[in-house]
């Protein structure tokens, strides 16, 4: 695929309402991706077998990717950790205008309800698995968060 339809398809999806664009020929596979941050573009170039006993060098043209920068090392947290035991919606609260549940400096009793969970249109409230004072809070109200996500600390 020449570099001008490549230009041309990202012209296409950068103008238009889709988010994401496949296309696979016989010389390659290009993927390019809308997002809020900078999009990115993949190309795949399809290489014969190789023959076996034989070494495969990279395209004429191939880019090496640049090893990812190493995320900073966080302490872990002292005390009691309730990780998230779903994936789903993270609130807060009950409903928008009522008060969070617990706030940083809670007492809070093992059973109590600490947020609630929105996965599949259901509102699961999660208990504190332990009794003590909320310490952190870890999670945004609205945010997506994944199974044994860290959302408070109690100590």
């Amino acid at each position: 695929m020449d570099l001008r339809k490549l230009k041309t398809l990202i012209d296409l999806v950068s103008e238009s309402n889709i988010s994401e664009l496949e296309i696979t020929e016989t010389e390659g596979k290009v993927r390019i991706v809308k997002g809020g941050i900078a999009a990115p573009v993949q190309y795949v170039q399809a290489m014969p077998a190789p023959a076996p006993g034989v070494g495969v060098a990279a395209p004429a043209g191939a880019i090496a990717a640049a090893p990812a920068p190493a995320a900073p090392v966080e302490a872990a947290p002292s005390g009691h950790v309730v990780k998230s035991p779903m994936v789903g919606t993270f609130y807060r609260s009950s409903s928008p205008g009522a008060p969070a549940f617990v706030e940083v400096g809670s007492q809070v009793k093992e059973g109590d309800t600490i947020c609630i969970i929105e996965a599949m249109k259901i509102l699961n409230e999660i208990e504190a698995d332990k009794s003590g004072t909320v310490t952190q809070i870890l999670g945004e109200n609205g945010q997506a968060v994944e199974y044994g996500q860290p959302l408070f600390i109690i100590e």
